[in-house]
């Protein structure tokens, strides 16, 4: 069983569930602030916090386009999938998987 290592909050909670969707796949702040609703000021410290803790690994991504700044991108470690797993726990998960139409894997490529 994984220790969480940082205070869960509910909108620990969103961001852990929108990483979820796609656990294994990079992600950007601005999609996840629509999909969760969370400002920035809320978003950033959240992801931040995560990545601090191991959970996140992040990467800077630079823009094709002239004069477009890069943009941070954020994935889930395997400590962070088995965390999240924990945190949000398997009922959660499992709801999750029916209201998205997909199937959340048991690992999502790590091993448990």
């Amino acid at each position: 069983m994984t220790t969480v290592p940082f205070r869960v909050s509910k909108q620990s909670k969103q961001v852990m569930e929108a990483l979820m969707r796609a656990p294994r796949e990079w992600h950007y702040g601005y999609p996840l602030a629509e999909q969760t609703g969370l400002k920035s000021g809320t978003l950033y410290p959240i992801l931040r916090r995560m990545q601090e803790h191991g959970w996140l690994e992040t990467k800077w991504e630079e823009s094709e386009e002239e004069g477009r700044p890069r943009r941070h991108m954020y994935r889930l470690t395997g400590v962070g999938l088995r965390g999240v797993r924990e945190v949000l726990g398997e009922a959660r998960l499992k709801k999750l998987e029916a209201a998205w139409g997909t199937r959340l894997a048991a690992g999502a490529g790590w091993a448990l």
